[in-house]
């Protein structure tokens, strides 16, 4: 891809702005403070205390002459705490650090002619920047870009990179959501990752966290505690965001700007809003819809934008589709019901989640597969008998991101297990032909694309007395599982805060290209270059609520009805028993796993751990299989 060199910034009332001729303005919204002072650290003649001047409704702002790019700066409120600028673009020194001034417009982009990727053709990458490589940087992800690419992939999702405290952190104790963690570079650091990735055809999405704040770091407590936290609203993570209310209209734009902002000055090519369940706000429209409705008004009206969500309440309402196919608020959301029902197959794990998939686990696939959500309003024993779920059958395919694995399902066990250590390998290549070629999109985690099996278990960098908390927290959390009910078992369970945690879930690329696990990324780059030119050119045909599937026994069978007459049919045993007595459809071979699937078929029978995908002709049109 060629272009120009561009700059591109996201003008916000927030912040430190670099006016030219001017010096930097500085504002920010302390509705709670009496006084506020603007405090620099220098570099230069950019040194001293300057008070702030009102600007009404809790805003206070000042313009510096002598300060510039890289001067460090607090905010000094009340005459005692100093605390750092909550949309600060890059903190050196930690979330207890000064901010420093950035100017945006300094980093020179070469993508001007990048207009994204529809997302039919999305097969996305998840990664920790901190685990992805040994230097845990993101000019380590670019080293990388190269395998990613020949592998199949064609976008990156970084778990969250705002702000945490500490040397480590999955990302989701963020406290300076504007701001780059210094751990993993600078923000031009992240901007060449997003300039390179998109030179070599990648796109690049951001989890980001707008249901709370993380524990340690978080100084909004100190001058806008009332105005910016819910009073009756708790997340298992800390305060709910005051999202409705006399002050939400600032709280609402800090988030919104948020949004436009990772779009705008970063070129993302989406977002990831993770655990929006957790969001309380009975606003209409309410947050995500307004943010949604400004990205479709802004960034989107040039170029692909993809937005995701993750929604434990499985509420199709943010899915839906206009007339013509397109989204009206969110492209997808991740489906966790596909891989529970996977991991009930594949482990025969019952516990915790899974128990809701453990009576007729090949039913809640089948309707995964071909409907999206697996509860639609149905009662979760999980959740004691309360109904999850919306209808989702009249979406496509398309609207739903599939996984076997994710940061989530592999760090949320006790001692962060990948599938590759819980399941046979036969079982995972099997799902894996059934997943990576299904209609709805794919996601892969890092590292399992040869077979990594380190683990990828909870990590953070606390000060001490949180930390002590957050180990027995994480130990007493298990406590209900039977083979922790044990103090000494539960003692086994890695300390989040041990730095020998975080050092074993980082990548070991060297072995990566050991023969048995060459053999497994081949295996991957053969199912997504087949679903590249096999699938993916289907997917504007599916006829939208006409799929569906059916229980033959120990296997499934699936139908995506096509335009023309057409179908994409897979018929899979994720089973360790054979099963017989099966009618096989007439059509063109796409695809079997293992490689006397096929020919079992003809003969009605599926051995285990075995699929078939195919082009089924027309129901009465006659003509033999062509394979």
């Amino acid at each position: 891809m060629k272009g120009g060199r561009l700059s591109r910034s996201h003008s916000m009332p927030f912040g430190a702005q670099v006016v030219p001729g001017k010096g930097v303005r500085f504002r920010l919204w302390a509705p709670e403070a009496h006084e506020v002072d603007l405090y620099l650290e220098g570099p230069g003649s950019a040194r001293g205390l300057f008070p702030m001047e009102s600007r009404g409704g809790g805003w206070v702002e000042k313009v510096v002459e002598e300060a510039g790019t890289h001067t460090l700066y607090r905010f000094r409120t009340d005459g005692g705490l100093l605390v750092p600028d909550p949309a600060s673009r890059y903190q050196p020194a930690d979330v207890h650090g000064p901010s420093e001034v950035v100017d945006p417009c300094a980093f020179l982009w070469e993508d001007d002619a990048w207009k994204g990727r529809p997302w039919e053709e999305t097969v996305l990458y998840e990664l920790h920047v901190g685990a992805f490589t040994r230097d845990g940087s993101f000019e380590g992800i670019t080293k990388h870009l190269e395998h990613l690419a020949d592998l199949g992939v064609t976008a990156i999702e970084l778990m969250p990179v705002a702000d945490f405290p500490g040397r480590w952190n999955w990302g989701y104790d963020g406290v300076l959501l504007f701001a780059p963690d210094s751990a993993y570079g600078r923000p031009e650091d992240l901007k060449a990752l997003v300039n390179e990735a998109h030179r070599r055809g990648l796109m690049v999405f951001l989890d980001v966290v707008y249901n709370h704040f993380g524990p340690e770091g978080n100084y909004l407590y100190a001058y806008a505690r009332q105005a910016f936290f819910s009073q009756e609203h708790q997340t298992p993570w800390g305060a709910a965001i005051r999202f409705q209310g006399q002050t939400a209209g600032t709280v609402r734009d800090f988030y919104i700007h948020n949004v436009l902002f990772w779009l705008e000055e970063y070129h993302m090519d989406g977002l990831r809003l993770d655990a929006v369940h957790a969001i309380r706000d009975d606003s209409r429209p309410d947050i995500l819809e307004e943010m949604a409705a400004r990205v479709e008004a802004g960034p989107a009206r040039g170029r692909h934008i993809h937005l995701i969500l993750e929604n434990d309440d499985n509420k199709a309402r943010y899915l839906e589709r206009s007339p013509d196919g397109t989204p009206t608020r969110y492209t997808a959301q991740w489906n966790d019901d596909i891989h529970h029902a996977c991991h009930v197959l594949l482990t025969g794990e019952k516990a915790g989640y899974y128990g809701d998939y453990a009576h007729k686990p090949l039913g809640h696939l089948g309707r995964c597969l071909v409907e999206g959500f697996a509860y639609q309003g149905e009662p979760s024993p999980h959740r004691g008998g309360r109904p999850r779920g919306e209808p989702s059958r009249h979406l496509p395919p398309t609207a739903f991101v599939s996984f076997l694995q994710n940061h989530d399902q592999i760090g949320n066990r006790a001692f962060g297990e990948r599938l590759i250590r819980l399941a046979e390998p036969q079982a995972v290549r099997a799902a894996l032909a059934l997943v990576l070629l299904a209609p709805s999109v794919p996601l892969l985690f890092m590292g399992e694309e040869w077979g990594c099996a380190r683990p990828f278990t909870f990590f953070c960098d606390f000060g001490p007395d949180l930390a002590a908390q957050v180990t027995e927290g994480r130990r007493r959390e298990f406590a209900r599982f039977h083979q922790f009910r044990d103090p000494e078992a539960r003692k086994r369970i890695p300390d989040p805060n041990a730095p020998e945690t975080f050092a074993a879930t980082v990548l070991d690329w060297e072995t990566s290209e050991e023969p048995a696990q060459r053999d497994w990324k081949h295996y991957y780059q053969r199912l997504l270059t087949l679903r590249r030119e096999r699938i993916v050119p289907l997917l504007g045909q599916l006829v939208r609520g006409a799929a569906g599937y059916r229980l033959l026994g120990n296997a499934l069978e699936c139908r995506w009805p096509l335009d023309g007459g057409t179908t994409l049919v897979v018929l899979t045993n994720l089973t360790s028993k054979i099963q017989t007595g099966l009618e096989a459809p007439a059509g063109d071979l796409l695809y079997g796993f293992p490689n006397e699937a096929p020919d079992s078929l003809r003969q009605g029978v599926l051995p285990p751990w075995s699929v078939v995908w195919l082009l089924a002709a027309p129901r009465g049109c006659g003509g033999g299989a062509a394979w």
